[in-house]
């Protein structure tokens, strides 16, 4: 009976002691949990603050040079991680770094030593002639001169145009003639009605905002300076006019665009007043450039980033179109008639950021990268046909990118799943078949920069006018970025241009709207220069 109850207890001592070890297992296996929550949130601090170090004290460039700029090809042999090597990469790696070295020499063979650039011939020339002070000067003669040009400023000038009409009436009223007969000139058509703002001065105010980035107030204190206050209210008041007047013109530029076979899509932000909340809340711009008919819009729908708004942009399109990877273009992977292209540049900006975190294995990513992009140099700057750049890429830049993906995947397993490196990976894992799309046809780009340079005017903007008054504001900016870009690509005077689409819209045809465009009225003028 003792030996029983000795057993008993020895039992409950036991069963106490394996409760005791659950629960300190139990403990255990929390603070593992914990430990490891905040090694992940240690670490997303740190990144945070390589980013805001970055973005505070660090370079804004994001072009990468490996320590030799001399040699900018991989060495291999150093490469412990590309241990399954195809036997075609050395050499093609070769024949792109003899193909850039010649390249380099061409493009320094062809620099020069720069030279002051004459002054333009049709500038207005003033003569000045200075003579020697001497008393016998009638008794010299002449034998040359010195001529030395010095370029003036002179702000621009306000003149007011005084438009006469004369009224006349016959000298003899015909006979039984009740009313007396009179004649007066039409009226010219303004660009608003009953104003008494000229084209030129609406062309300035619109391209010192939109162009040269000056908030309104600054451009006030200019003509305030030359003797003319105006109120920010009115020249408001003048831009949304104009917007309407020009809304016709800047919907067919927006059908040109999508109407091309290839086009590049991004978005941007832009600061509008919500006045429910009373502040200035981060809105939405996109941005579509077509490449062959060097155009581009924006477009703006209540500040949106939502996937309807792209839908609804692009209901219609079909073709190709280049993007980041933002999830709301994804439903045009598998859609019919489209093909969906990625960019490069993206995807090496994620290897960039992790240059602070894995300097080695990053470096050897953006490496692969930028022989991707020396293969582009080399055929832009040898002028390549379509045929030449569809060979090369295939030939090269295919097994470059072939050989990138072998080394991602040999890595993948060696990294943290939530480091900077293993980000980038992933990403250029999922964009991957985008990203090599770009090699089938030579009208494609390696990435989407071009469309990213036509939203720099307007991120300039917003850093000098801070924000838009509301949802109307955003879309007349929208329409008049539209109507700069495309001034820009075509490369013509913005304000010249929008002086003469302000004094021809009203007598344009819908039908033939298209001949605004600063493309078609650079060749228009080009024929007719009086145009």
């Amino acid at each position: 009976m003792k030996q029983n109850g000795e057993i008993a207890a020895l039992q409950l001592q036991l069963a106490m002691k394996v409760a005791e070890l659950e629960h300190k297992t139990v403990e255990l296996s929390q603070r593992d949990a914990e430990l490891i929550k905040l090694r992940e949130e240690n670490l997303k601090m740190e990144q945070e603050l390589l980013y805001f170090k970055r973005v505070i004290f660090g370079k804004k460039s994001e072009r990468f040079i490996p320590q030799d700029p001399n040699q900018l090809c991989l060495n291999f042999n150093a490469q412990a991680q590309l241990k399954e090597e195809t036997p075609d990469i050395k050499p093609v790696l070769e024949e792109i770094t003899q193909e850039s070295e010649c390249r380099r020499k061409r493009v320094q063979a062809q620099k020069r030593k720069p030279k002051r650039q004459a002054l333009p011939q049709e500038l207005e020339r003033v003569e000045r002639v200075i003579e020697p002070a001497i008393d016998n000067l009638s008794e010299m003669v002449r034998i040359g001169e010195d001529v030395k040009e010095v370029l003036h400023y002179r702000p621009g000038t306000l003149w007011v145009e005084r438009i006469i009409r004369p009224i006349y009436r016959l000298k003899v009223q015909p006979k039984n003639h009740i009313a007396t007969a009179m004649y007066q000139a039409e009226l010219p058509e303004a660009p608003i009605a009953k104003s008494f703002a000229g084209s030129d001065l609406l062309a300035y105010l619109i391209a010192s905002k939109f162009v040269d980035h000056l908030p309104v107030y600054r451009v006030l204190e200019i003509l305030k300076r030359q003797g003319i206050s105006l109120s920010a209210s009115t020249i408001s008041e003048w831009l949304e006019a104009i917007a309407v007047l020009l809304a016709p013109l800047y919907h067919a530029m927006a059908k040109e665009v999508i109407d091309s076979q290839y086009i590049q899509v991004d978005e941007s932000t832009i600061p509008v007043i919500d006045n429910e909340k009373n502040k200035a809340v981060k809105a939405y711009l996109w941005v579509v450039r077509s490449i062959q008919k060097k155009m581009v819009f924006f477009h703006y729908d209540q500040g949106s980033r939502a996937q309807r708004v792209i839908i609804s942009l692009l209901r219609d399109y079909k073709g190709a179109i280049q993007t980041d990877g933002y999830e709301a273009y994804s439903i045009y992977e598998n859609k019919k008639d489209i093909l969906l292209l990625g960019c490069w540049a993206h995807a090496r900006r994620y290897f960039e950021k992790a240059l602070s975190e894995d300097t080695e294995r990053a470096q050897i990513a953006l490496s692969f990268i930028a022989k991707l992009y020396e293969v582009e140099a080399n055929l832009k700057e040898g002028n390549a046909n379509n045929e030449q750049i569809t060979e090369k890429r295939t030939k090269q830049s295919l097994v470059v990118i072939r050989e990138f993906e072998k080394w991602m995947y040999s890595i993948t397993g060696e990294l943290l799943p939530k480091s900077l490196l293993a980000k980038a990976i992933n990403y250029t894992f999922a964009m991957l078949p985008r990203l090599t799309r770009y090699i089938t046809d030579a009208r494609f780009a390696i990435d989407n920069n071009p469309v990213e340079n036509s939203i720099r005017p307007m991120a300039i903007g917003r850093k000098n006018y801070l924000f838009c008054g509301n949802h109307r504001a955003a879309r007349d900016a929208a329409m008049y970025y539209t109507f700069f870009g495309c001034c820009k690509l075509a490369k013509v005077n913005p304000a010249d241009w929008l002086i003469y689409v302000l004094d021809n819209i009203n007598q344009t045809k819908t039908s033939e709207i298209h001949k605004l465009f600063p493309e078609n009225w650079k060749t228009t003028k080009q024929t007719n220069p009086e145009t």
